[in-house]
């Protein structure tokens, strides 16, 4: 694809221009001209999972490639890298994250969001708007704080990091759309990046030296964990290897969920007809009783929606990798050090793969159409080894806040309209989504 077409559309409009790329490609493995860098573009879901899973060792996470290379000065050597730092981080937190384990830490999850929501109960009463992204926010740090990280990181410093988190996700766009620019020359957003990497730091690092002396046996929130664990060989984390699991670890237990379901309640808003159907399942499994566990197995148009959420707002929406050996791919010759574009993004806004792909239809996700899709045409969490950790734990959070908010409350959007998507590291509302509450009567408190 030539860089007359390439770049301009990516400047004007970068989330459409993607998917453009993606249905001019027809599912064929191309290359993306950007001058002197012209990654391989793929979207076909044979071709995803011999990169993302049969050849996964020959497909690695790229340092010095696009999109990490930028994020690596946050994020570092560890859960998010590859090779031995990503093994030994891997093995360290994997036991936490076990569908098992998180399943047993749902009522504890689901406690701790009825008690943010509560907080919701004076606005809902007085009639002032709340700005759906800062109550998502704020619920999902008072949950994942408490649960995951023993309120060792207070939810005001959570929410802090939060802010720089974005700040962080906007700062690198100008070296992810030039990748070639070297680490030392400067760029547009490289100041706000320090700045916002700093005070990250000056919040986390404290908390992670003091919990060195203080982990002990059977305490199991992340950052004791990172320092009790031992590697594959025996060994223990350095300092600098907890800082970087914890940031990691910090930023995906939390971003999924508060930013993919910004974009619910305008879909909701906009179809009634879906809405009046995740209400009447709430209302059918759930009632007027506190969320618990036993509810979960049985909301499943709201799992739907959730993968509807996914499918057309995968907060990772970028998994860049790079070619160790040389391979071919669909009949296309990848070379050695090639760098592969991989994009759920792209594929999963396909018309090749999806009917009606700009439209929000949680039906798509019926157990019967998802048998009968390739395993990668949806992947919002990646694949493969690489899976995220945190894609059972987004499920149950995400169910637990949805299936709380609207078991307790409606809602009226401001401005009904459907935020554009800002095409940052990680995708984000471009409008913000603010919403009157209204209290259900004889809802549980």
């Amino acid at each position: 694809m030539p860089l007359r077409h390439v770049v301009p559309s990516l400047i004007r409009e970068p989330a459409r221009a993607l998917v453009g790329f993606g249905e001019r490609s027809g599912g064929e493995v191309v290359r993306l001209n950007l001058g002197s860098f012209r990654p391989y573009l793929i979207t076909h879901p044979e071709h995803l999972q011999r990169v993302l899973r049969e050849k996964a060792d020959n497909y690695v996470r790229a340092g010095d490639g696009l999109q990490w290379r930028p994020l690596k000065r946050l994020f570092g050597e560890g859960i998010l890298s590859d090779g031995e730092h990503w093994t030994n981080s891997r093995h360290i937190l994997q036991p936490l994250f076990t569908a098992r384990r998180i399943d047993g830490l749902v009522d504890r999850l689901a406690v701790a969001i009825e008690e943010a929501i509560d907080e919701l109960e004076e606005p809902a009463r007085t009639g002032q708007p709340v700005d759906m992204g800062t109550v998502q926010a704020q619920i999902v740090c008072s949950a994942i704080m408490r649960v995951f990280f023993a309120d060792k990181i207070t939810v005001p410093d959570a929410m802090r990091i939060m802010e720089a988190q974005d700040a962080i996700a906007w700062s690198v766009m100008p070296r992810i759309i030039v990748p070639w620019a070297p680490t030392a020359a400067p760029m547009p957003g490289d100041r706000a990046f320090r700045r916002a990497v700093q005070l990250i730091d000056d919040l986390l690092l404290p908390t992670i030296r003091a919990a060195r002396d203080t982990a002990r046996d059977g305490d199991d929130d992340i950052i004791s964990t990172l320092w009790r664990g031992r590697t594959e060989d025996g060994g223990q984390l350095d300092e600098r290897q907890v800082r970087n699991d914890t940031v990691a670890m910090v930023a995906t237990t939390t971003e999924t969920t508060i930013s993919v379901l910004t974009w619910l309640w305008p879909h909701l808003d906009r179809d009634p007809a879906i809405a009046t159907r995740l209400f009447e399942e709430l209302d059918r499994v759930v009632g007027d009783q506190p969320v618990r566990h036993q509810h979960l197995r049985e909301l499943r148009y709201t799992r739907q929606v959730l993968d509807e959420l996914l499918r057309l707002y995968p907060i990772g929406w970028l998994f860049p990798r790079m070619a160790v050996e040389e391979d071919v791919i669909g009949g296309v010759r990848v070379p050695a050090g090639a760098t592969l574009v991989v994009s759920p993004l792209i594929t999963q806004r396909m018309s090749m793969f999806w009917d009606r792909p700009e439209v929000f239809d949680p039906d798509r996700f019926s157990p019967e159409l998802v048998r009968s899709r390739p395993r990668y045409a949806h992947f919002p969490f990646g694949g493969g080894p690489h899976q995220c950790l945190g894609m059972h734990l987004f499920y149950l959070e995400a169910t637990l806040i949805v299936a709380t908010l609207l078991s307790r409350f409606r809602f009226r959007l401001q401005r009904p309209s459907l935020p554009g998507i800002k095409v940052a590291a990680a995708l984000r509302p471009l409008e913000r989504v603010e919403a009157t509450l209204h209290r259900l009567p004889g809802a549980a408190a």
